[in-house]
């Protein structure tokens, strides 16, 4: 037994620069999230083929109806996390995602003609608030959970749990969709969150051990709740300089992606005919884009944010951007498109996606579960909202493909200088943060 946990941590070590007793925690946060991406990228082709089927015309109306979901959620989520401690929340948000997952299998399998189409709109809608409010509360957990200086180190290695799960997923949907349909692959992405609960479970134990003190001060954290009100999120953005800059870092995200996917779906949806076409084009894709991501994750990423720091870490997605959609603008065709989703859609994941974790670190616990759920749910899916309304009024402009492109490039540049900026902006707020919550008081509310 002892020779097989050495063996253990000496692969880890190779990986990441990991200490030993960081090994548990390291390994139940990657068996989380791969868990719960695994979910998702189960059903993801699927959102997809339907998301393509309905033209890009009816996107902008998906994308809006998902931002109204989404922001009627974060006041709910909000008192949900005011009242409950981090061992609660995380089992009851995905005990309520796996139930809506039930019902959709149930409409798929008795639902045809028009209420099928209305079913597949509603898929789409709740695939994409499903995929932000799961892996939202996973980084809400690791923010509350690890250290900065930890998290520059272990987060690409969690990370690559959730690609490892984002590999298998694609993998599964390709190989199954043609003999058990959709209903069944929405019941077993339903099935993988219950093995996140328990990678939760086991992730909170590992906390608890060493001293007597120590476990007893983690048990009383996890049983916690965070307090505060439930529009919380909204006064802690406004008056935070580092929530602002990084709610902005955002909204460029979300733009130029909405611009990446809607021009995925006009040229795909050219180029292939048949709806199981697209979706092994769209599960292929997937496992090209997490092949790439556990890689650099794994092996690079760790050693990677240290030296270059989080600042020009974040800036390699907007740059890659830049040249991605610089290219497309030239050569509108199929294969370059599937090469930039996947480059810039890896470097989101592996790069990107930890760096910015890392920023929430240093947030207070408030501004951990709220503001940051606000940014990643809500005004994520506002800024794809912006961009797809924004994609179709340029179109009726007149605007063709490459000045849509041009459009996007040019929104790149100051997200890149943004990137930078962001590492230093609201140095000294978590200081303040922290006394407020010592106080038990609500920064929100000081």
């Amino acid at each position: 037994m002892a020779e097989e946990e050495g063996r253990v941590w000496r692969m880890a070590r190779a990986i990441a620069p990991l200490q030993r007793e960081e090994l548990p925690g390291a390994l139940w946060s990657a068996g989380l999230i791969f868990c719960a991406l695994c979910s998702f990228y189960i059903l993801r082709p699927l959102r997809d083929e339907m998301g393509a089927a309905g033209g890009v015309d009816g996107l902008p109306w998906l994308f809006s109806a998902t931002f109204v979901v989404m922001l009627a959620a974060v006041p709910v989520y909000s008192w949900v996390v005011a009242r409950f401690g981090r061992r609660t929340i995380v089992p009851l948000v995905y005990r309520f995602c796996a139930l809506v997952l039930l019902g959709f299998v149930a409409l798929f399998a008795l639902a045809d003609g028009p209420v099928l189409v209305w079913t597949g709109r509603s898929f789409f809608v709740w695939a994409a608030v499903y995929n932000l409010l799961v892996v939202s509360v996973f980084w809400e957990l690791m923010a509350d959970l690890w250290r900065r200086e930890q998290g520059e180190r272990l987060f690409g290695l969690v990370a690559a749990g959730g690609s490892a799960g984002a590999i298998l997923g694609p993998l599964l949907t390709a190989a199954l969709v043609p003999h058990v349909g959709a209903p069944a692959l929405v019941l077993l992405a339903a099935l993988f969150l219950e093995g996140a609960i328990a990678c939760a479970r086991g992730l909170m134990r590992s906390f608890r051990t060493g001293s007597e003190e120590h476990a007893r001060k983690a048990m009383s954290m996890d049983a916690r709740p965070i307090g505060g009100g439930a529009l919380a999120a909204f006064v802690l953005i406004a008056r935070s300089p580092r929530l602002r800059g990084i709610s902005l870092w955002i909204v460029l995200l979300t733009t130029t992606a909405t611009f990446a996917y809607f021009e995925q779906a006009r040229i795909v949806k050219a180029a292939l005919a048949d709806p199981a076409e697209r979706t092994a084009l769209f599960a292929k894709a997937d496992l090209a884009v997490n092949a790439i991501s556990v890689a650099l994750q794994g092996l690079a990423v760790g050693r990677l944010i240290p030296r270059l720091g989080v600042g020009w870490t974040l800036a390699l997605l907007p740059l890659i951007s830049l040249v991605g959609f610089a290219v497309l603008a030239a050569s509108p065709v199929l294969a370059v498109l599937i090469g930039f989703q996947v480059l810039r859609r890896a470097a989101d994941f592996s790069l990107a996606k930890p760096a910015r974790e890392v920023l929430f670190t240093q947030a207070g616990r408030e501004a951990k579960y709220k503001a940051k759920h606000l940014i990643d749910t809500a005004l994520y899916r506002g800024g794809d909202v912006a961009a797809a309304w924004l994609y179709g009024g340029l179109g009726l402009l007149g605007l063709a493909a490459p000045g849509l492109c041009g459009v996007a490039a040019a929104l790149c540049l100051p997200w890149a200088v943004l990137s930078r900026r962001l590492e230093s902006t609201g140095a000294n707020e978590q200081v303040e943060e922290d006394r407020s919550e010592e106080a038990g008081q609500s920064p929100a509310n000081t």
